[in-house]
């Protein structure tokens, strides 16, 4: 059974792994996105497309940082951390990106991070990011309440 300091300190050491991922993020720093994930992972963004691998996660990131994406910023909040193994954990957490001012008070995605630790490090292995449609969740559940989550 793993100890709770143990615990606390992988916890730690995974949160940290997301605030350089922000950090990376809003620097404009694509290889440094990049070098949070393991040599074979796989990204999945909001609209759908698949990266794999770190290098192609940086390459495309630092592609993205350069034009579309210019000068955002990422707001994130840590929903759950849960370790399911030694050296394995699945992450879940709201964000938002955003330009100037302040943080959005409304963070419209949710992100799946299945995290490992490879040579003592923790990595990403998979990333999955969900656009939340406000407006057909409210519609499910006016028709379906029982289908509405406890988080909602």
């Amino acid at each position: 059974m793993e100890s709770t300091t143990s615990r606390a300190a992988d916890v730690a050491a995974i949160v940290s792994v997301l605030e350089r991922l922000t950090a990376a993020w809003d620097a404009g720093d694509g290889a440094a996105y990049g070098a949070e994930f393991t040599g074979d992972a796989t990204y999945i963004t909001y609209v759908g497309t698949l990266y794999q691998g770190a290098d192609e996660i940086g390459r495309a990131h630092q592609v993205l940082f350069d034009s579309f994406i210019k000068g955002t910023k990422l707001a994130s909040e840590t929903l759950s951390v849960r370790l399911t193994g030694p050296d394995s954990a699945l992450v879940v957490t709201r964000g938002a990106t955003y330009k100037g001012g302040d943080r959005p008070a409304k963070l419209d995605k949710v992100q799946t991070y299945s995290m490992v630790r490879e040579d003592g490090s923790w990595k990403v292995a998979a990333f999955q990011n969900t656009k939340r449609k406000p407006l057909m969740e409210a519609v499910s559940f006016r028709f379906q309440p029982a289908s509405k989550p406890a988080a909602a």
